[in-house]
């Protein structure tokens, strides 16, 4: 049976130093002038979850969407890591920095949830793993996590600084820069090594 989150899902935005450094222009002009000092998130709501398997419908306004390969870290019981899977999470390309991407990344179907939750241990090092996304049997992005601005551990410490996660949440470690886009038709794979494959096939949403 498909893991399926039992909590919140969050995602965590500038936690790639390829990232950071891309959007470092903007993060020094008004209102805030400077980088945050602490993690970045946003919500990916039940309505975008989306099974490995699953076709995820795209609305005809939309041309592309684009790819956003992470791993998420499931919260346990005593608020330490329980274990990692694989998720792509989709949305509409935009260029605003400052407001909450709501209505380019909650659309219904638009969060890949991998099938396999690969259980937190001593020999499971996050900064280890690397992603490849393909389109259609075609390498378009790897992704190594030796790159992320916080890794798993602080990232989930950082967090618990200024709100609870409770058993069952979710929190995608980030999603690097140069994310490819696809369309209608295309199908995605993810796959790292130990966490198996992310698949998901993107159609037209019927009215």
């Amino acid at each position: 049976m498909s893991f399926m989150p039992s909590g919140t899902v969050y995602g965590t935005l500038l936690n790639f130093r390829a990232e950071v450094e891309a959007l470092a222009p903007q993060m020094s002009q008004p209102p805030y002038k400077a980088p945050p000092q602490a993690p970045v998130l946003y919500i990916k709501p039940a309505n975008t979850w989306s099974a490995h398997g699953r076709a995820i419908p795209i609305p005809a306004r939309v041309p592309e969407v684009e790819i956003g390969a992470s791993i998420a870290m499931v919260v346990g019981e005593t608020g330490q890591i329980a274990g990692y899977l694989l998720m792509n999470d989709l949305s509409i390309p935009h260029a605003s920095f400052f407001r909450p991407p709501v209505k380019f990344k909650c659309l219904d179907g638009f969060l890949g949830i991998g099938e396999r939750l690969v259980h937190a241990s001593g020999a499971v090092n996050p900064s280890d793993f690397v992603l490849e996304v393909r389109i259609n049997d075609e390498l378009q992005q790897s992704v190594d996590f030796n790159n992320l601005v916080r890794g798993a551990a602080r990232l989930l410490a950082d967090v618990g600084e200024f709100m609870t996660l409770r058993p069952g949440d979710v929190l995608m470690l980030g999603c690097d820069a140069g994310r490819p886009l696809a369309r209608v038709g295309d199908r995605i794979d993810i796959t790292a090594p130990g966490l198996g494959t992310l698949s998901n096939t993107l159609i037209g949403e019927t009215s």
